[in-house]
C-alpha cells in the first residue's frame, strides 16, 4: 500500500522539492492538521530562499536581507492558519496564530456568535482569551456571568473596567445593570407574591412598582440581593453612556438600595458618601432628568469639601457629568478652578480647552505651572 511517505518521495524525485512540499501541504489540509500546515507552509518558503530546514517557523536563520520578506510571508501564512482553524470551529487554536500577529479583530468577531461549550475546561480556555487575554472582553465577561455566577464575574469586572475601552466598558457595565435588575425582580417578585398575589397585568412590573408602598419588604434589615453585588454593579453604572435603556435600570437598582437598612448602604469614595443618593443624581443626569437640581447637590457637596485632593474627585465628577450631557461651558467654570493643572488619561485640562474653544484658558493654566511646551502648543494651537 502506498503511503503519504512514499508519494511525497517519489514527487520528490520525479519533479523536484517544491513538488514534494507542494504534496505535503495538501496531504496535511486534507488532514486537518493545520499546525502542521503552518510549518510546511514556512519550509516552502525557506525552500525558496536556500536556507535550512531544520526549524521552519525560526526567525533566527533566516539572512538580514531576506528578513523582511520571509515576516511578511510569516504573517500571511499565521493568518491562513488561523483561519482554518476559525472555520474548523476551533478557536483557541485560532487564537495562537492571531494574537500572534496582534490581529485580534477576526477572533473578535467569532467570538460575537460562539456558546460556551459544556465541557468546564474548553469553556474556562475560551473565557480565559476572550476576557483575560482580551480578544473580546465583553463577550468574555458574558461567558463568566454564564459559567461562573454573578460573585465571580463582578470580581473580574472591578479588574478589567479600567482597562476596557469606552465602547466596551460601556457594553460590560449594560449586561451586568440587566442581569442584576433581572435577578432582583424576580427575588422581590416572589417575596410580593407570598404576602399578596399582584393583579393580572400584560406587563411584567417594574422593580420601582414592585416596592413601591411596600416598606415592610425591607422591615428588620430584610433584602433581597448581595448588596456587595448591588454595591458594584450601580458603580459600575456609572459608565453607561447617556441615553442608553439600561439607565433606567440602573436607577431603579439605586432606589432600591435606598430602601435599604442603613447598614447595608455602604458609602463611597466622594462625592458618593452618600451611596444611593448620589448615584440616584448621577443617573438621572445621564437620563436627562433633573439636571439642575443634581449638579446643585453636587455642587453643594463641592463647596462643603475643605480636602484639597477630594474637591478634586468632586469636581472631576461634576465635569465628566457635564461634559456627558453636553454642557461643556459649565464643565470648563469647574475645571478652571479645581481641575487646570490636571493633565491624564483620564482627564486632559487642555483637551477640554480645545473642546470649548478656550485656549486661553489652556495657556494662562500652562504659564502658571511654568509648563513652557504646553504655553507655546496653546497659543499657536489652530493659528
Amino acid at each position: 500500500m502506498t503511503t503519504a511517505f512514499d508519494r511525497i518521495a517519489e514527487l520528490k524525485s520525479s519533479e523536484g522539492p517544491q513538488a514534494a512540499i507542494d504534496l505535503l501541504i495538501e496531504t496535511l489540509r486534507e488532514e486537518k492538521n493545520y499546525h502542521r500546515v503552518f510549518d510546511a507552509l514556512l519550509m516552502k518558503k525557506k525552500n525558496e530562499l536556500g536556507l535550512s530546514l531544520l526549524n521552519p517557523t525560526s526567525l533566527d536563520d533566516v539572512p538580514a536581507n531576506q528578513r523582511s520578506d520571509f515576516e511578511k510571508y510569516y504573517v500571511d501564512c499565521a493568518r491562513e492558519t488561523g483561519t482554518l482553524f476559525l472555520k474548523s470551529d476551533q478557536l483557541s487554536e485560532a487564537w495562537v496564530y492571531f494574537r500572534t500577529i496582534q490581529e485580534p479583530d477576526a477572533i473578535s468577531e467569532a467570538l460575537e456568535t460562539a456558546t460556551l461549550p459544556e465541557d468546564y475546561e474548553k469553556s474556562q480556555e475560551l473565557i480565559n482569551i476572550a476576557l483575560y487575554e482580551g480578544a473580546n472582553p465583553v463577550k468574555g465577561l458574558q461567558f463568566l456571568l454564564q459559567s461562573n455566577g454573578t460573585c465571580n464575574t463582578i470580581t473580574a469586572m472591578d479588574q478589567a473596567m479600567q482597562g476596557l475601552e469606552g465602547e466596551n466598558r460601556q457594553k460590560a457595565a449594560a449586561m451586568i445593570v440587566s442581569h442584576l435588575y433581572d435577578e432582583l425582580v424576580m427575588t422581590v417578585k416572589s417575596e410580593v407574591e407570598r404576602r399578596m398575589p399582584l393583579p393580572p397585568s400584560a406587563n411584567e412590573p417594574t422593580l420601582r412598582e414592585l416596592i413601591m408602598g411596600r416598606e415592610w419588604l425591607f422591615q428588620e434589615g430584610n433584602y433581597h440581593i448581595d448588596v456587595s453585588h448591588l454595591n458594584s454593579v450601580v458603580r459600575f453604572a456609572r459608565f453607561l453612556d447617556p441615553g442608553t435603556p439600561e439607565l433606567e435600570l440602573a436607577v431603579q437598582l439605586a432606589d432600591y438600595g435606598c430602601n435599604l437598612d442603613t447598614q447595608f448602604q455602604y458609602p463611597g469614595e466622594a462625592p458618593f458618601e452618600d451611596f444611593y443618593p448620589s448615584h440616584q443624581h448621577f443617573l438621572n443626569v445621564l437620563l436627562g432628568r433633573n439636571v439642575d437640581e443634581a449638579m446643585a447637590y453636587f455642587q453643594q457637596k463641592l463647596d462643603a469639601e475643605p480636602d484639597e485632593p477630594d474637591q478634586q474627585m468632586i469636581a472631576y465628577v461634576m465635569v465628566d457629568l457635564l461634559i456627558r450631557c453636553d454642557r461643556i461651558d459649565q464643565a470648563m467654570e469647574v475645571a478652571e478652578k479645581h481641575l487646570r493643572f490636571l493633565e491624564e488619561q483620564t482627564f486632559s485640562f487642555a483637551e477640554l480647552c480645545i473642546k470649548a474653544g478656550k485656549l486661553d484658558a489652556w495657556s494662562e493654566a500652562s504659564k502658571a505651572k511654568g509648563d513652557l511646551v504646553a504655553f507655546t502648543a496653546a497659543i499657536v494651537h489652530g493659528s
